[in-house]
């Protein structure tokens, strides 16, 4: 199937990259689910099962696995003029962090 690009605008040119795009990402989904089924497969014909050899349940696709979160940290520093506002120190530093600071507070001045 050949396509000659050279008399296409500009406007069908980006939904022929559309198009492709869609189809390379739904091939992706395609080769990813085969892949599992063969990993599956494997695993089965030497007595086990995928869960067993991978140590926990496969992730399948993206609304199928839980979203992996770390410990929160322990709020280190608050805002002196409202307490509710806390930091733990890492990450981005608050807007009321930075403005102390600039105001020629040290992060000592914040801590709780």
């Amino acid at each position: 199937m050949a396509i000659s690009l050279k008399g296409m605008s500009r406007k069908e040119l980006e939904k022929l990259k559309v198009d492709i795009e869609k189809a390379l990402e739904k091939l992706a989904v395609e080769d990813k689910k085969a892949a599992m089924e063969a990993a599956e497969k494997a695993a089965k014909a030497h007595g086990f099962t995928l869960d067993e050899l991978t140590g926990g349940t496969p992730k399948r696709g993206r609304r199928g696995g839980k979203k992996a979160s770390g410990p929160k940290g322990a709020p280190k520093y608050a805002n002196p003029e409202d307490a509710t506002q806390t930091w733990t120190g890492r990450g981005r530093q608050p807007a009321w962090i930075k403005s102390g600071l600039t105001a020629g507070k040290s992060l000592e001045d914040f801590a709780i």
